[in-house]
Formats: structure tokens, C-alpha cells, sequence
């Protein structure tokens, strides 16, 4: 049987809506039926065995998309393989990936019965174009790393069908 994958994400400007299409590129290259919506439009998880969530992080929270999606299918995602990765730091910085790690750790420790079988923090992007003074005066940046998000998608592909195998 081929296994089903939700990718749902949550996104302010649509960056992380274009590294859950590649997540879900990825799946789909092992052969999962992979669908790809909006958090926010998301009802029900029925249909879908394993649930990959994306979601930005802004002001050092993840985005409340991603956030509600959690509790809403706070039992959908306790009973099924769950991944869920955020975006945010600027630069790929120990730092900042680090203060971005702890960021999304406080979401996922609000939700104490979710236990994903993986999480990690890409880099994001900043348009100043998109935001007001001040921001609109910091640098433009894209710290995405295609590699390192088609990796992850790789390993998340590879957990899913050993564990469509061992069912």
C-alpha cells in the first residue's frame, strides 16, 4: 500500500510554503502519496498516515498557524508519524540556529503529547521589501540551504517507510 503524507505549513510570505513543496518533491520521489496545504486549512487528518508541519518563525515564536494546527490535531498527530520543521534565523550561525532551535522547542513543549520523530530549523528568508521601518532597513537574506532541506526530506522519506514496513 503507498503510504500517505500531509505536509502542512504555515507562512507569512511563502518561503516556507516553497520548502514544504520541495519536502514534499522529495517524499514523492520514494514513491508517498504526498499533499501539500495550508495549516490553516487543514481539518481533519483523516486519510494521511504521517504528517510532516512547516512552519516560520517570527519574533522568536513560531507562526500561529502552525501553533493551532498542533492543538487542533493535538490527538491526529499523537497517534500517526509526525515531523515538523520552522524557519527563521537570518544566517546559518550556531547562534542563530540555536536561539532558533530553542524557539521551536517552546511550541512543541506547549503541546507535551506530540513527540515528532523529527525536528529542525532551516534557514529563512527577509525581504525588506515586505516589512516597515525598520525592518524594512535590514539586508535582504535567504539562508535556506537546498541541500540540507532535500537531505532531511530524504531521512523523514526513509523513517516513514520503515515504519509503513513494520506495520
Amino acid at each position: 500500500m503507498t503510504p500517505t503524507v500531509l505536509v502542512a505549513y504555515a507562512t507569512k510570505h511563502g518561503s516556507t510554503r516553497e520548502v514544504a513543496e520541495a519536502v514534499a518533491e522529495r517524499l514523492n520521489a520514494y514513491g508517498i502519496a504526498t499533499f501539500v496545504r495550508p495549516a490553516a486549512q487543514v481539518t481533519a487528518l483523516d486519510g494521511y498516515e504521517s504528517v510532516v508541519l512547516g512552519g516560520a518563525i517570527y519574533m522568536g515564536r513560531l507562526h500561529p498557524d502552525a501553533r493551532d494546527f498542533m492543538r487542533r490535531h493535538r490527538s491526529g498527530l499523537a497517534a500517526r508519524s509526525f515531523a515538523v520543521f520552522a524557519m527563521g534565523p537570518r544566517t546559518l550561525s550556531d547562534e542563530d540556529v540555536a536561539r532558533a532551535h530553542n524557539q521551536l522547542g517552546a511550541a512543541l513543549v506547549k503541546e507535551s503529547t506530540l513527540h515528532p520523530c523529527a525536528a529542525t530549523i532551516f534557514g529563512g528568508v527577509f525581504d525588506p521589501a515586505d516589512h516597515r521601518f525598520p525592518f524594512s532597513r535590514i539586508e535582504a537574506s535567504d539562508a535556506r540551504d537546498w541541500n540540507a532541506i532535500r537531505g532531511w526530506a530524504d531521512d523523514i522519506a526513509l523513517r516513514f517507510l520503515r515504519l509503513e514496513d513494520a506495520a
